[in-house]
């Protein structure tokens, strides 16, 4: 036995332990004594008996940052409805409407006052009783020491002290403190301050299961957003990995970056957001296509642009530009990894550029555009030099990008592949399967992968495109990995066989622009195909769940979220403007109390005429109620409090065994 450990006899558990001294010896830094070790036990065991606090699960975003920002600040409608029921009977309907708009907004609504100064001094009396009692609402899940951890700053001291004043001083302490407050001239901050503290105390934990950018006007927004909460945790999805490839300075995704981004009018995320400098690409664009109309390529105007609008016939003309050099990098990349299997999309071969037309499967189709300045008959897959040029000059401008780099340290550092947290599975896409539902072996690198083992392997070379030595042969090959993920036909985060970008802009015959999905999407009712999924990740079947994003749920259409006997929840519901007519409505939260699982329908986001957004209570549906309350004890985090007072107790042992010495 190592000199580290000494045996001892536990009466308590009635079985004799191993003592590891020279962690113990660590641990009593912390705490030094008897009494400071106990004391911690004592807490911690009290934190393991309260209710757990609440989990949101978001998915597919796609840069909808008003409609986020909403659903984050008024927790998916569950602020208002705490509201309702603590002021239903007392409070009218309009007030509590404003009420709740001041949580969410209190700068704004603030800014929006218009009253005399004794109007306005009864006004912040009414309010911040209210508040206060919202407050006490939601922190009713936290110990006063997890409370303190989110009170704002500088009013932290008073706002603990609000909270927890004892009651038979509590009007005359109230009275004060608002006169001190309102004298000062600091009401507006406190109040403030004190609606930040109820959005924190709302969420407990936040889970964004993948596509956070693209198509939506700011995805700069949503990450900054996510970057100031305090627990959140993300699953990537293929439009974050296309994204993360581009900020690593793949070509191919910097491509398709810059052609989502301008194909959705997306200028102000870009240039704005971003400081992606696209002046280049719109003189190159102007010179080569001056006399082409580019007429299949006008963006999507599914939002406009505050910074940097741009002329829509020009937007169309850079739109075309790097479309046609997206699909020559992702051809030559394709050559250089057969091992991708995706010979079939080295479509500028199969043009004959003289008729005009393409060959898909041994079927001929006339193009809708002919007109391809750039491509050499003859070598149809190389770059003139100016488009070498351009497009080395975009993908600087994105390796240079402060705030982009940032972001995507965030995804790395808060993303993976997928989580298992509290008998939940959560991932973007999809498990690859055969129709017989076994898991699909996927050969890499010399080795079969296939389920988790494969999720493994990918999160693995997706860190590589980031954090291998710069130039290196491993970050070119983890690079090029990355482009694969966000459109292969065996990537678990895109699920299809085929991503039909070039047949749905130049071939009319919609069958060309059919994807097939993996076998995965067609056997999610299959209870026992959930349960199996489940068990290869570790998680118990008969209590786990799946948490699901990427593929749209079309509920108008008779679509439903619950999958697989209520095992899996598809929880992307068009929080997008651009899936909502096929949604019918403006997305989904999954929410995770103590007491059910329930799926939260929120309406699509818009604004009244004085620009508040229209709050909506979201359309509760509870999937699964809890047999009895779930308290800390029986979460992840509850397992680890349990190894800290085990600990705690084993250093409580050596200090009364003399084995560790305690300190003044």
């Amino acid at each position: 036995m190592s000199k580290s450990y000494h045996e001892t006899y536990d009466f308590r558990r009635n079985e004799v332990v191993l003592l590891d001294l020279k962690y113990l010896k660590l641990l009593s830094r912390e705490y030094p004594a008897i009494q400071v070790a106990a004391a911690e036990a004592i807490r911690l065991n009290a934190i393991m008996s309260l209710p757990k606090g609440t989990e949101y699960f978001f998915s597919d975003l796609h840069g909808e940052h008003e409609a986020f920002i909403h659903l984050l600040r008024s927790a998916s409608g569950f602020i208002r409805e705490k509201i309702d029921n603590l002021f239903s009977r007392s409070v009218s309907k309009a007030d509590r409407i404003a009420l709740s708009n001041l949580i969410y907004y209190p700068e704004k609504e603030l800014a929006r006052l218009s009253l005399t100064d004794q109007e306005k001094n009864d006004w912040y009396k009414v309010t911040l009783f209210r508040l206060l009692e919202i407050s006490n609402s939601v922190s009713a899940k936290y110990t006063r020491r997890q409370v303190r951890k989110k009170l704002p700053g500088h009013f932290a001291p008073i706002i603990d002290e609000l909270l927890h004043v004892n009651s038979d001083s509590k009007d005359q302490f109230y009275e004060a403190t608002v006169k001190s407050i309102s004298e000062t001239g600091m009401m507006d901050e406190f109040i403030t301050s004190l609606c930040a503290m109820i959005q924190k105390l709302a969420i407990d934990k936040l889970h964004v299961i993948g596509d956070i950018f693209d198509r939506g006007p700011r995805a700069d927004a949503i990450m900054q957003a996510l970057i100031d909460f305090h627990d959140v945790d993300i699953q990537w999805g293929n439009h974050d990995v296309l994204w993360m490839g581009a900020a690593a300075g793949s070509h191919a995704c910097v491509a398709n970056v810059v052609r989502m981004g301008i194909s959705y009018n997306n200028f102000d995320l870009l240039e704005d957001g971003y400081n992606i400098n696209l002046r280049s690409l719109s003189v190159f664009a102007a010179h080569v296509y001056k006399d082409d109309p580019c007429t299949i390529f006008e963006p999507h105007i599914l939002d406009e642009n505050k910074y940097d609008p741009v002329d829509s016939r020009l937007a169309a003309k850079m739109h075309k530009a790097i479309a046609v050099i997206q699909f020559k990098l992702e051809s030559q990349l394709i050559k250089r990894h057969p091992e991708y299997k995706m010979q079939d999309r080295l479509l500028l071969e199969k043009i004959n550029f003289a008729e005009g037309t393409i060959d898909i499967n041994g079927q001929m189709y006339p193009l809708k555009d002919q007109l391809f300045p750039t491509v050499d008959p003859d070598d149809p897959l190389k770059l003139i030099p100016e488009e070498e040029e351009l497009i080395r000059t975009i993908a600087t401008s994105f390796r240079h990008s402060e705030k982009l780099q940032q972001h995507m340290q965030f995804l790395y550092a808060h993303g993976s592949m997928y989580k298992a947290v509290n008998q939940n599975l959560l991932y973007h896409g999809c498990i690859l399967m055969t129709p017989e539902g076994d898991f699909e072996q996927i050969h890499f690198d010399g080795e079969d992968y296939s389920g988790k083992a494969y999720f493994d392997y990918i999160d693995k070379e997706v860190r590589k495109a980031y954090f291998s030595p710069p130039h290196s042969s491993q970050q070119y090959h983890a690079r090029d990995f990355l482009w694969f993920l966000w459109c292969g036909p065996h990537s678990p985060l895109y699920g299809k066989d085929r991503m039909t970008t070039f047949e749905r802009y130049l071939i009319e015959d919609k069958k060309t622009h059919k994807e097939k999905m993996n076998a995965y999407y067609q056997l999610l009712d299959d209870k026992k195909v959930c349960e199996k999924i489940l068990s290869e990740f570790g998680l118990d079947p008969l209590k786990a769940h799946i948490i699901n994003g990427h593929i749209p749920v079309k509920l108008k259409s008779g679509e439903s979220p619950v999958k697989g006997g209520g095992k899996l929840f598809v929880i992307d519901g068009g929080i997008s403007k651009a899936y909502q007519k096929k949604t019918g409505i403006g997305g989904y939260t999954l929410v995770y109390n103590s007491r059910y699982l329930a799926l939260a329908e929120h309406s699509p986001f818009h604004v009244d005429e004085q620009e508040r957004p229209i709050d909506f209570s979201p359309k509760l549906q509870i999937v699964e109620t809890m047999p009895g309350r779930v308290t800390v004890s029986d979460t992840d985090e509850g397992a680890l409090i349990a190894q800290e007072i085990s600990d705690l107790t084993e250093l409580i042992s050596a200090y009364r065994q003399g084995l560790i010495k305690e300190k003044d």
